[in-house]
């Protein structure tokens, strides 16, 4: 596997984990809304050369048409999560930009 692809795959997994936050804030915002249905979002894996992608599909839990089917904890939690996945990403990503600099100084030498 290459540089680049490694990379590629973080920036996956960034784009991910901000659709993922994407989708807690917009429960988040629609907690008090009549009959609103929570937004899951569900990250998987691809194939060679890797990273990931995610589906967001409303929820099938039951809803009431007073209330929504929102958890805050557990929509926070997702917003937590959501965003030290995205520094992970971010931090290899940043990783292999460094290791692309050192690469590039050696070519030139």
């Amino acid at each position: 596997m290459g540089l680049s692809a490694v990379m590629n795959i973080a920036v996956s997994g960034m784009q991910a984990q901000a659709r993922r936050l994407a989708s807690a804030a917009h429960n988040i915002a629609n907690a008090d809304t009549s009959g609103y249905s929570r937004l899951d979002t569900q990250v998987s894996s691809l194939p060679n050369p890797g990273g990931v992608t995610t589906t967001v599909t409303p929820s099938t839990s039951v809803t009431f048409p007073d209330s929504s089917n929102v958890d805050m904890a557990s929509e926070m939690l997702d917003a937590l999560t959501a965003a030290q996945g995205f520094s992970a990403n971010a931090a290899a990503f940043e990783t292999g930009a460094d290791m692309w600099d050192v690469l590039m100084s050696i070519k030139r030498d």
